[in-house]
């Protein structure tokens, strides 16, 4: 396995991990009879979650997030690009996104239909690029898919951060207006991507 089906690989085994730190332990866990002489070192992991968690999160995700950059740059560079690549990278993206919006979601921090309606576009378009890819067309990531991404993840790294460090200095909700533009550009990404390649879904067909 080349150098960046590694960085590719890396990005999917720290999902779980970064959901680790958004999601706290049950309440139905630390109460549990089972686990009772564990209580009073769970409560103190959830404590410990609650006060760093999300910042550790954030790290966790800007460092995978970065991976997705620098392995598209090595495999391209040095022409280490593979079939195995090409079908493991998509998957890994849509993997970290997909956990970071239900972690946060479940924590309470993103809105239940922000993150439906970004997961339906990656759904959606994945479904047209394989029908494109049956035909034999491949649709390329445009410059508002990808405007779309970087508004993501600033959206999910504002929200693990709960806002850190402007909520020093005002109680403006950046992440909440982050998450909107994010949602906003990915309902229009998606209408742009199914205008250009409509004819790959023409019912006629």
């Amino acid at each position: 396995m080349n150098l960046p089906n590694k960085l590719t690989l890396s990005r999917i085994v720290l999902v779980p991990i970064l959901m680790i730190f958004i999601i706290p332990i049950p309440q139905s866990i630390i109460n549990s009879d089972i686990l009772g002489f564990m209580r009073p070192q769970l409560i103190a992991i959830n404590d410990f979650l609650a006060a760093y968690g999300g910042y550790i999160a954030a790290g966790i995700f800007i460092l995978a997030s970065s991976t997705d950059a620098v392995d598209g740059y090595i495999a391209r560079k040095k022409k280490l690009v593979t079939r195995f690549g090409k079908f493991l990278d998509p998957i890994a993206d849509k993997l970290l996104v997909t956990a970071a919006l239900l972690a946060l979601v479940q924590s309470g921090d993103v809105n239940g239909w922000a993150a439906m309606l970004i997961i339906s576009r990656e759904f959606i378009v994945t479904g047209l690029r394989l029908v494109a890819a049956g035909e034999g067309i491949v649709i390329a990531a445009s410059n508002l898919g990808k405007l779309k991404t970087v508004l993501q993840d600033v959206a999910i790294v504002a929200a693990l951060l709960d806002n850190f460090p402007l909520s020093l200095f005002t109680t403006f909700r950046f992440d909440d207006y982050a998450m909107l533009l994010a949602v906003i550009i990915t309902i229009y990404s998606l209408y742009d991507y199914i205008k250009k390649n409509l004819s790959v879904i023409n019912t006629n067909n």
